[in-house]
């Protein structure tokens, strides 16, 4: 039997998805036993995004004054974690995952402005497409994403992460904002202000 083009892209995108769904949690939170649904029911939703708007609205002032005081030629950039910072990850599986809107919203704001966007994750690269995919699809701007490689699965998050900041430094940028939800996310230096969203003492991703 021949098979259609068609099916063979849904065959792809369907082996993406059970990719996201198996591999989307960095490799630091296989230390902790709580699971993805576990947390998701300890932490409701309603209250995740208000603590995720608090931060964010702190974020936004600072944001608009430093966009606003960045001199002739200065290239900004906003480093950002994505699942449970800019992706919605542990709050229900679907594809594409939806945007965390507090987070959104600063991006956004942020993407007008002249601001590129980098993302970088603890993800496995086999699963960049879909989430550069994903990313767009909620209406953030993919300057750049940041996936580990074989190699960085051996590494300590906190320092592939710290790595890839001052690559993106090394590309003529000014880190102005660090975002994201774990402490391994902002520790290292190389921006220079960092604004972490809730993780319930590792409950999220």
């Amino acid at each position: 039997m021949t098979r259609r083009p068609w099916a063979r892209r849904v065959s792809v995108t369907a082996v993406s998805v059970a990719a996201l769904a198996a591999m989307a949690a960095p490799a630091h939170a296989a230390t902790t036993t709580t699971s993805t649904a576990a947390a998701a029911a300890k932490v409701d939703y309603a209250t995740w995004q208000k603590d995720c708007q608090a931060v964010m609205d702190q974020a936004l002032p600072y944001l608009k004054d430093r966009i606003a005081a960045g001199k002739p030629g200065e290239k900004q950039a906003i480093v950002f974690d994505i699942d449970n910072t800019t992706l919605e990850t542990d709050f229900g599986f679907s594809f594409p995952q939806p945007a965390n809107k507090p987070v959104l919203n600063v991006a956004q704001y942020a993407q007008q402005h002249g601001v590129s966007l980098f993302f970088v994750t603890a993800r496995p690269g086999i699963i960049e497409e879909p989430t550069e995919w994903n990313l767009q699809q909620d209406g953030y701007d993919v300057s750049g994403l940041y996936v580990r490689g074989f190699l960085d699965l051996f590494k300590d998050v906190a320092a592939y992460k710290t790595a890839q900041r001052v690559d993106i430094e090394n590309k003529g940028y000014t880190i102005i904002a660090n975002i994201g939800n774990t402490a391994s996310d902002l520790s290292g230096g190389h921006a220079e202000k960092t604004f972490k969203l809730p993780d319930y003492n590792g409950q999220l991703s």
